[in-house]
């Protein structure tokens, strides 16, 4: 069985808790290691994520994992968010840049990751285990590859433990950063994320704002079947199960799954990749 992960976004209205709570009820019995609660697209507000964080702490055994990015105005207000986690028992989280949310003005103490990744280590120690972000196929801001590598290591270098790459759907990216990041004296555990296909609309319009490519053999498939959705969600669960298994034959250390706060494409996926049908 892969070690798998699964990522939400917090809800901002009734309709949306309820979709949460009954999507990490159906996902949470398959053993994941965590499950991570982002900023929401575009950064939302700190009570959000905390809220969920929170209410998914009292509501399973499976660890949480907050998104923690450049969004504290001061140190002292970083360290209390960290303290409160600390005191609900959360040991593990996810540190990006990311968007500052909106009502925070400022340039604020931290503007890259590996300076949240710092202060956290000389504050709280080993206490918290560090998941950073990476990006096989390269950030829409970095200049060259070498840059997105030299970034990369500084979060390493700062003490991350491991990180979660940007989704993709070219094996071959994922396997060739990995060799560059060995060849940088990288050596920490790079999970793949994965990104589900539901909606071809909606995977285009997150794929042109990340700089995730969607192979030309994939978009014009996926443009061939128009709004027929049940086409859609089969031949993107057929060519993400393929990705996957690729992935971990080749020595992934597990997968990461972006759920869009939606438990039917990552279950399916789990039950294809646990009994061997691709």
């Amino acid at each position: 069985m892969p070690r798998i992960s699964f990522e939400f976004f917090p809800p901002r209205t009734a309709e949306q808790k309820l979709i949460l709570e009954s999507t990490w009820q159906k996902l949470a019995p398959l053993r994941p290691e965590y499950l991570s609660v982002t900023f929401g697209a575009g950064g939302s507000t700190l009570e959000a994520t905390r809220d969920a964080v929170e209410g998914l702490s009292r509501s399973t055994q499976v660890p949480i994992a907050p998104h923690i990015s450049c969004m504290a105005q001061s140190r002292d207000m970083l360290r209390g968010i960290l303290k409160s986690y600390q005191a609900n028992g959360v040991d593990r989280l996810v540190v990006l840049r990311g968007d500052r949310p909106d009502g925070l003005v400022g340039p604020g103490p931290f503007q890259y990751a590996n300076e949240l990744v710092g202060f956290i280590r000389q504050e709280f120690g080993s206490y918290f285990h560090i998941e950073v972000a990476c990006y096989p196929e390269i950030h829409p801001e970095s200049d060259s590859p070498q840059s997105e590598l030299y970034y990369f290591k500084q979060k390493v270098d700062s003490g991350a433990n491991g990180a979660v790459s940007q989704y993709f759907y070219n094996a071959d990216s994922y396997f060739r950063f990995l060799d560059e990041c060995g060849r940088a004296g990288i050596d920490i555990p790079i999970t793949p994320g994965i990104m589900p296909i539901t909606n071809y609309r909606q995977l285009a319009r997150f794929s042109n704002i990340c700089g995730a490519e969607i192979p030309q053999w994939i978009r014009r498939r996926l443009e061939a079947f128009g709004d027929d959705g049940a086409s859609i969600r089969a031949f993107g669960l057929d060519v993400v199960t393929s990705l996957c298994e690729r992935l971990l034959q080749g020595g992934a250390p597990g997968l990461h799954i972006y759920t869009l706060n939606r438990a039917n494409a990552s279950f399916l996926l789990w039950q294809r990749l646990n009994s061997g049908v691709s």
